[in-house]
């Protein structure tokens, strides 16, 4: 018998409402699909634990709305997540809370994600401070500099601030703290665009050494098909708020069927094997 997914996804929908149509916000009114913005269109997948899923599309695709619903950061007009068999999409409360540090974000711009007036002990130590409230300062401060070497960072970032640190150093610390909670989940949302090509390879590295150490599942989000094919072992292209074409990457890099995707990989130079 398969194993239950990770996370289900099934028929999830947003639209944003325009000028004029702020009544139409409903959930489930359908005038709002008829005049506002479609952002995410009937979007369905299922994860297995250990997966990596690129997501990848041009910019305004859908993408980050899609990661937004998905980390509970904005509700879906229609549709079900579904994280190990629970309901993701209508927790409240303490069970929302308990599934939250299960499911982590590395974000975008390692400068903004980053509050300039913390010190790195207290960024990286911010998730433990909010979920385990009775650990001690020392002992949060202490598996802070653990989950910092593991992302290749020395115990004296801890006193420092996030201006005395280079664009993947940021990157890092940023990543520190998505997975000092030890979740089963990240969704990675462009974590290299805002970073030069060397960097980012690095920082996709470290990304893919640590979903194997801390067996994590992945989703990583990018308009960089190069970027995607280094990781992911699943791919899924999205064009106006659709998947319009999904599979093992290996199929869909190398034998693309839809035109979409047919086109973007001709733009693309060269895919990484």
């Amino acid at each position: 018998m398969p194993a239950e997914p990770l996370l289900e996804v099934r028929d999830l929908r947003k639209t944003y409402a325009i000028a004029g149509t702020l009544l139409h916000r409903a959930e489930g009114d359908p005038a709002a699909r008829s005049t506002g913005i479609v952002g995410v269109d009937g979007v369905s997948f299922s994860l297995a634990a250990g997966e990596t899923l690129g997501i990848v599309g041009e910019s305004g695709c859908g993408k980050t709305t899609l990661a937004r619903m998905l980390l509970r950061l904005i509700e879906p007009d229609a549709g079900e997540m579904r994280f190990c068999g629970e309901d993701w999409r209508s927790a409240r409360g303490a069970a929302l809370r308990a599934l939250r540090r299960r499911i982590q974000r590395v974000f975008q711009d390692p400068i903004a994600s980053l509050n300039a007036r913390m010190r790195v002990s207290s960024i990286v130590g911010e998730p433990l401070a909010i979920h385990e409230p009775r650990l001690s300062r020392a002992d949060r401060n202490a598996r802070a500099a653990q989950m910092l070497a593991a992302v290749g960072l020395g115990a004296e970032a801890l006193d420092r601030f996030p201006h005395e640190f280079s664009g993947g150093q940021r990157q890092r610390i940023g990543i520190a703290r998505a997975l000092i909670l030890r979740p089963e989940l990240v969704v990675a949302d462009e974590p290299v665009s805002a970073l030069d090509v060397s960097v980012g390879a690095q920082i996709l590295d470290l990304l893919d050494r640590l979903r194997r150490e801390l067996s994590l599942t992945l989703i990583l989000i990018s308009h960089s098909l190069p970027v995607v094919a280094q990781l992911a072992t699943r791919v899924a292209v999205m064009q106006a708020g659709k998947f319009v074409e999904s599979g093992a990457a290996d199929q869909v890099l190398r034998a693309p069927q839809h035109p979409y995707t047919q086109a973007l990989i001709a733009a693309v130079p060269e895919i990484p094997a």
